[in-house]
C-alpha cells in the first residue's frame, strides 16, 4: 500500500500535493477530514461535512504513459471507485468523463490534473470526494451517499475505508501497461446512460436534444448518436446532461 498522510483539516488535498509533489513517490496519498476550499470540475466548490466522507488526493507518477493516452488514468481511477462501491452492493456507473453515479444521483466527484512533459504524462493529481456518511446536502442538485444507498444508520470509519478504495484503484493503475484494453472496455461497459436515449444540452449553442451515448473516440471525446442517426463528438464542457 502507498504512503497515506492524513490532515485533520486543510484547504485542499490537491493543493497540498501540488506543493509537495517533487518530493513524493508514485501513488502517494493525502487525505483529510475536512477541506475549506475543496474544488470540483468546472470550477465548482466541493463541500463536505467534517469527517463524514472520503476526501483524498492521489499522486501518480507513471513511467511510460504517452500524453495522448492520459485518459487511461481517469478510466483506471473511476473503475476502482465503481468496484469499491460494488463491494457494498451499490451498483454505480461512470458519468463521462469521471463522475460516479448511482442511478441519476451523484455519489463521487473526481478532479484530475495532468502534467505533460514532452510526449509523456509526467504526473497526474487525482482528487476524489466520495460521499460516505453524509445524509443531508445543501445546495447540491442530485447527491447521494453510501449510507443513503444502503438505507442504514451504520457509520463507516473513513480511516478504514480509504485503504479499501485505494486497493481497488491501484489494481487498475498497476495493470495499465499490461491490460489497457481490459481497462478501456470495462470503462465503456460502466458508462452512465450508454446505449439509450436521454436529454442533453449542446453547450456550443445551448440547444437541448435527445441522444444516445455510444462510447468515446480516440481523443476520449464523448460520442453521441442523435435520433436521426447522426453521430456527434463532444469534448469536455461541450455537453450537459439533463437530469430529472
Amino acid at each position: 500500500m502507498s504512503s497515506i498522510k492524513w490532515f485533520n483539516e486543510t484547504d485542499s488535498t490537491n493543493n497540498q500535493i501540488v506543493n509537495d509533489k517533487k518530493s513524493l513517490e508514485d501513488k502517494s496519498v493525502y487525505a483529510t477530514l475536512f477541506q475549506t476550499s475543496g474544488r470540483g470540475q468546472r470550477g465548482n466548490v466541493w463541500t463536505s461535512q467534517k469527517g463524514d466522507n472520503l476526501l483524498f488526493t492521489i499522486l501518480f507518477k507513471p513511467n511510460n504513459i504517452a500524453s495522448k493516452r492520459q485518459f487511461i488514468i481517469s478510466q483506471a481511477v473511476t473503475l476502482g471507485v465503481v468496484d469499491y462501491l460494488d463491494s457494498y452492493g451499490i451498483k454505480a456507473t461512470i458519468k463521462w468523463p469521471n463522475d460516479i453515479y448511482v442511478n441519476d444521483l451523484k455519489i463521487c466527484g473526481i478532479l484530475i490534473e495532468n502534467t505533460i512533459m514532452g510526449d509523456k504524462l509526467a504526473d497526474s493529481i487525482v482528487g476524489i470526494g466520495l460521499n460516505v456518511n453524509q445524509k443531508i446536502f445543501e445546495g447540491l442538485p442530485n447527491p447521494t451517499s453510501i449510507v443513503l444507498e444502503k438505507h442504514t444508520d451504520e457509520r463507516f470509519e473513513v480511516y478504514n475505508e480509504l485503504p479499501k478504495i485505494l486497493t481497488n484503484i491501484f489494481y487498475y493503475y498497476d495493470i495499465i501497461d499490461t491490460r489497457s484494453e481490459l481497462i478501456e472496455q470495462s470503462y465503456l461497459n460502466k458508462m452512465y446512460r450508454k446505449g439509450s436515449f436521454h436529454r442533453y444540452i449542446d453547450i456550443n449553442n445551448n440547444v437541448e436534444f435527445e441522444g444516445k451515448i455510444i462510447g468515446i473516440d480516440s481523443s476520449s471525446c464523448l460520442l453521441v448518436e442523435y435520433r436521426n442517426g447522426e453521430i456527434r463528438r463532444f469534448a469536455f464542457k461541450e455537453i450537459s446532461y439533463v437530469l430529472k
